[in-house]
């Protein structure tokens, strides 16, 4: 089971969390790219990657690398898990107004800029992961350093947390999604709540600048009940202005409405992929 590592991240506790029962090898990787390619090359059977947090938005290098780079992973389950950030230091004592340097993943940066302005001293470096954060500060007993992460990685490395709940907004939450190859014995039977569903794909086309277009392939879910839960889009690293557009919905790929709409999206365009269709997690 690969996951953002080193050990400590949230993607660690994502996998924990939301994990098959049966034991497992857990293989930390350097970085999202990295575990979403470690899926496509046959290195593990199984990942777990961020895809979307509710304060920051999607992860954008997750969804560049599934529909650029990883033809062959699909998307087989997902796991809400609500995020707690902490500032964090060496085992010394070092008091908040002190600290002239705070690093983390971009996304928690973003996560926790409104915290980040009591802070005026500090300056903000980036990090490939939280616990990687952690680890650097842990290393820097002495020094007006501290990062942005999670219990669990100040543990792990004998770091102090100075302050917790340092996110914006108390309902933090990101969602996760386990990858697999498609067609593996790994894609088959993924955790989640049973009977319900969400289809993830993405789709682009050249009629993407005439006037109308986007509401064309809208319709074609509308017009068959099949409610969307996330649009967006993205860059298609070609030329300025070409844009891919990904979509959640719910339902199963192969239940009529599903596969009716998304045969009439693709008569608009020139792809239409599936990311894949799998048990949505449970939300309170």
């Amino acid at each position: 089971m690969g996951y953002l590592g080193p050990q400590g991240t949230f993607s660690q506790e994502a996998l924990l969390a939301s994990g098959p029962d049966d034991p497992y090898e857990q293989v930390p990787l350097p970085t999202i790219h990295e575990t979403v390619m470690a899926v496509q090359e046959g290195l593990v059977g199984r990942a777990i990657v961020p895809i979307e947090n509710s304060i920051e938005g999607s992860v954008d290098i997750t969804l560049d690398t599934l529909a650029i780079e990883a033809p062959d992973v699909v998307i087989v389950g997902e796991a809400v898990l609500p995020i707690r950030h902490c500032l964090i230091a060496a085992a010394g004592r070092l008091e908040p107004e002190a600290i002239e340097v705070v690093i983390s993943h971009p996304q928690v940066i973003g996560q926790c800029s409104r915290f980040l302005r009591t802070l005026p001293r500090a300056r903000i470096e980036t990090a490939s992961s939280t616990a990687e954060a952690v680890r650097e500060v842990a290393s820097r007993e002495g020094e007006p350093w501290a990062a942005l992460g999670n219990r669990l990685s100040a543990e792990l490395y004998g770091a102090r947390i100075l302050r917790k709940g340092v996110e914006d907004h108390p309902d933090n939450q990101t969602r996760f999604v386990w990858l697999a190859r498609s067609g593996s014995q790994d894609s088959v039977d993924p955790a989640g709540a049973p009977g319900r569903f969400k289809t993830s794909l993405v789709f682009w086309g050249v009629g993407a600048r005439a006037p109308g277009w986007l509401v064309r392939c809208l319709t074609e879910f509308a017009a068959r009940g099949v409610n969307l839960t996330r649009i967006e889009s993205r860059p298609r690293r070609q030329a300025l202005g070409d844009y891919m557009f990904f979509a959640d919905l719910e339902g199963a790929a192969d239940e009529a409405e599903v596969a009716e709409a998304v045969a009439g999206l693709a008569t608009h365009c020139d792809a239409v992929r599936i990311l894949g269709s799998y048990p949505a997690a449970f939300r309170a």
